[in-house]
């Protein structure tokens, strides 16, 4: 939507500007205006102003069927969290190579590390299960991506880029300090 990619612009040059990115050329953007048999995770090369990856992400189980719409950043919620990340570094896991997110809003995602937020692939982000059920599978709150796509993904983000997970969640934007910094 428009207004994910407005939101996601702002605040990925205020975290700019203010140095906290160190893969300074790439947004990325979950926009869960969209239902999840949509591709909503978008990833911007913003130097050359070009969408690198376009994709189906999930969103946390208790956050909503089709759609997210309700987030959360307590532990063990099993919801997704709105909000700018900054990407970390990766590691191998339980779900295979992954990535750390470090929620960079207070109250909003900020337990994103405590609550092992990260991006993985999954077998239950795929057009099969939009097929047999209408949308894909969820996870536990993480952006859980296909498994054809994490990896070249997660290589393209990882270490220091931003992360933008948008809904038009009214209590989302006028809490968002960054947001409003950014404006």
């Amino acid at each position: 939507s428009k207004q994910a990619f407005v939101n996601g612009v702002k605040g990925f040059y205020y975290l700019r500007a203010q140095g906290k990115l160190e893969n300074e050329n790439i947004l990325s953007i979950v926009d869960f205006s969209l239902p999840s048999s949509k591709k909503r995770l978008f990833v911007i090369d913003m130097e050359n102003f070009k969408v690198l990856f376009n994709t189906y992400v999930a969103h946390g189980r208790n956050s909503g069927k089709e759609y997210a719409v309700k987030f959360s950043n307590s532990p063990s919620s099993f919801k997704s969290s709105l909000g700018f990340y900054i990407t970390k570094e990766t590691y191998t896991g339980e779900h295979g190579f992954s990535l750390k997110l470090e929620g960079e809003e207070k109250g909003i995602n900020d337990n994103a590390l405590s609550r092992a937020i990260v991006i993985h692939c999954a077998d239950y982000v795929d057009e099969r299960f939009v097929k047999s059920q209408g949308y894909i599978g969820r996870s536990l709150g993480c952006p859980a991506l296909p498994e054809k796509y994490s990896k070249p993904i997660i290589q393209t983000i990882k270490n220091g880029s931003c992360f933008f997970m948008f809904s038009p969640n009214s209590k989302y934007l006028s809490h968002s300090r960054l947001l409003q910094s950014a404006s």
